[in-house]
């Protein structure tokens, strides 16, 4: 009896479709990557030398290294602020039981369907309004608020995985609900933190729509990229794609690693006897 499935179309089809897929995904960014070490000012497949003179440029950009330091402290508060927030709604959602629970966790995860756009304005009529607008510190509670159901949605899924009977055997054996909490729940849910943590890190470090809106002189590298743009063609901006495309597609691996090394192991305690 032969139990393998059996697709509609060749096996070939699918794999070529997948190839297709990545071409298209990632050839701007490879490409990006091609003309940073290129020489000429304007990109062409004609390369005639590879140089690292425009990443000495970057470096060496007073304006875009004050970028880079606010996009960094804005991300590091981001991440910090985002998670905690983000585990502490997912506890709440996995621990009690209360009226309206389903609307709550369908408005605490509504922010990333808001159109960027309008989302951007009602921040900044609202910063506007109460003084805050232009300042670093906008920033970064508008990328709390767009960062945290991401965390919330990666804490969540972790917690699923343990069993409610943990906490109340550990309460019943004598501890605290902040010992249980401590001891049983948080071990449990490290790695979806610090999965959640560089998540809600990369989500900043992106942003520029919001930043563009709310920051006002207090520009992050995306604003700084895009500013540039407005008024030449600069080679450095392949380099700085290319560097934000590697930081970016390095937290998101290390976080896909936490889960999956976490999601592994909550397989083996379930098959060990």
């Amino acid at each position: 009896m032969n139990t393998h499935l059996k697709h509609a179309l060749p096996a070939w089809t699918w794999f070529a479709g997948l190839t297709l897929v990545f071409v298209i995904l990632y050839a701007p960014i490879l490409s990006a990557l091609v003309f940073s070490f290129s020489v000429d000012r304007f990109p062409s497949l004609d390369i005639t030398r590879f140089s690292t003179k425009w990443y000495a440029q970057v470096f060496a950009d007073a304006r875009m290294l004050e970028a880079l330091k606010n996009s960094l402290a804005i991300a590091l508060s981001t991440a910090l602020v985002a998670t905690t927030l983000g585990f502490a709604a997912a506890y709440a959602d996995f621990r009690f039981r209360f009226f309206g629970q389903r609307m709550v966790l369908a408005l605490a995860l509504l922010t990333p369907t808001v159109p960027i756009a309008v989302l951007s304005l009602a921040m900044l009529a609202f910063f506007s309004r109460i003084g805050l607008s232009g300042t670093v510190g906008s920033i970064i509670v508008a990328h709390v608020v767009v960062a945290t159901p991401f965390a919330m949605a990666i804490c969540r899924l972790r917690l699923e995985q343990l069993p409610r009977e943990f906490e109340t055997a550990a309460q019943n054996l004598g501890a605290t609900p902040g010992q249980a909490l401590r001891l049983i729940v948080l071990p449990h849910a490290a790695p979806a933190i610090g999965a959640a943590a560089l998540i809600a890190f990369a989500v900043s470090l992106d942003e520029y729509a919001i930043a563009w809106f709310v920051g006002g002189l207090e520009q992050t590298v995306p604003v700084t990229v895009l500013n540039t743009l407005q008024g030449q063609v600069d080679p450095t901006i392949h380099v700085i794609g290319t560097l934000a495309f590697a930081a970016t597609l390095s937290m998101v691996f290390a976080a896909q690693m936490l889960l999956l090394r976490s999601t592994k192991s909550h397989k083996n305690k379930e098959v060990s006897p």
